[in-house]
Parts: structure tokens; C-alpha cells; sequence
């Protein structure tokens, strides 16, 4: 005859194996998604370094010598002269360092309206849109 217990054990056990065959299984899948994502990993570094090897004989400069000397009639292309370079100093701020407002536009309040702030914001980006025509680096010819 079998005791409640022996039942309950029996129960219990039935239950453990399954819980330890799902973990398995599902350890084995995780395992398999790994290999999958590993040979994908070494196929993109396979798919790079082929890519480096194009490139560096893209790039040979003898190569480009000749590419430069067969279409100089299309190209036309010239070596950079110093006055095309400009040093960083030398270009217009970005709109994103302009001030909103200028503090002078201060009502009574001490408090500048918005739209007197659009305003000022406005004119000082066309202040430097204009200001960045007329950098002559030499690299176009003024018109």
C-alpha cells in the first residue's frame, strides 16, 4: 500500500525532473542562439577586414596617380594652395553660441519680451549669414 507520503514524494520528484528537463532545454537553446550570434560576429570581422583590404588597394596612391593623370581633362583637378586653408579662428560663430538677447533690450522690469528677443535673435543670424559669404579662403572664385 502506498502512504500519502509516498504519493506527495513521488509527486514532488515528477515535478522536480520536469522543472530540471525545462531548464535544460532551455539552456541548450540559449547555447545554440550564442553559436548563432558568434558566427555572425566572426562573419561581420571576416566582412571588415575584406572591406580594409579593398580600401587599402582603393587608396594605393599609385593607383590614384594614374586615376588622376587618365581624367585630368575632365577633372581638372590642381594641388591645394595655402590661401584655400583657413585656421578655426577664422570661421563665423555657430547660431547655436549666439546670444538670444541683448541685454540692453531690458524693459523696466528687467525682462526682456519674446518678441523682442526673436528679434534680436534674427538679426544676429543674419549678421553672421552675411559675415560667412564673405570669407575668401581662395578655394572659389568671387563672383
Amino acid at each position: 500500500m502506498l502512504r500519502t507520503l509516498d504519493i506527495i514524494l513521488i509527486v514532488i520528484m515528477t515535478a522536480v525532473a520536469a522543472v530540471t528537463y525545462t531548464i535544460k532545454h532551455q539552456a541548450e537553446l540559449k547555447l545554440e542562439e550564442v553559436r548563432k550570434l558568434e558566427a555572425e560576429i566572426k562573419l561581420e570581422r571576416d566582412t571588415i577586414d575584406l572591406l580594409r583590404a579593398d580600401w587599402a588597394l582603393l587608396t594605393q596612391p599609385s593607383r590614384l596617380q594614374k586615376l588622376i593623370t587618365s581624367y585630368q581633362g575632365e577633372l581638372q583637378l590642381v594641388p591645394t594652395e595655402s590661401t584655400q586653408l583657413t585656421q578655426a579662428s577664422e570661421l563665423p560663430m555657430l547660431k547655436a553660441d549666439l546670444p538670444v538677447f541683448d541685454p540692453a533690450d531690458k524693459d523696466k522690469d528687467g525682462k526682456v519680451s519674446d518678441k523682442e528677443a526673436k528679434a534680436y535673435a534674427k538679426t544676429i543670424v543674419a549678421d553672421v549669414d552675411a559675415d560667412a559669404d564673405k570669407i575668401n579662403t581662395g578655394s572659389v572664385k568671387p563672383e
